[in-house]
């Protein structure tokens, strides 16, 4: 591991994944199509076999997004007491738009940050027989 740091200085996980770059060596890309891994980095080789965001970034998206656009339907609401089309015409496209513009962004902040902390799969310490 100490190799790996002579070789590659750490990089910063937000920088990285906003950029959907290798979070080894930042040159690298992350992805291989909008939400498909490459299988390695072609510029150092990191394996990205490990890297698994899981459901995470939806759960963030989900919270911002759904607060953004609450917000800003509550005070269009409150404003101008629109029609439920207006709503619908107004709040559908945005929700879609916000999701699919921060998912990809997020997906590769999560991946950065396991790799800069190491993480894995839990294990469970089981005493000696």
């Amino acid at each position: 591991m100490s190799e790996d740091r002579a070789l590659h200085p750490p990089q910063n996980p937000f920088s990285v994944g906003l950029r959907g770059r290798c979070p080894r060596c930042g040159e690298g890309r992350l992805f291989a199509g909008f939400l498909r891994l490459e299988p390695r980095c072609r510029v150092c080789g990191l394996d990205l076999a490990f890297a698994d965001s899981a459901d995470g970034p939806a759960v963030f998206i989900i919270l911002i997004v759904g607060f953004v656009v609450a917000a800003a339907a509550l005070l269009v609401e409150v404003s101008f007491e629109p029609a439920a089309w207006v709503h619908v015409i107004l709040w559908g496209p945005l929700v879609v738009f916000l999701s699919l513009a921060l998912l990809r962004p997020f997906k590769g902040v999560l991946i950065a940050l396991q790799y800069a902390h190491k993480a894995q799969e839990g294990e469970i310490d089981r005493p000696p027989v």
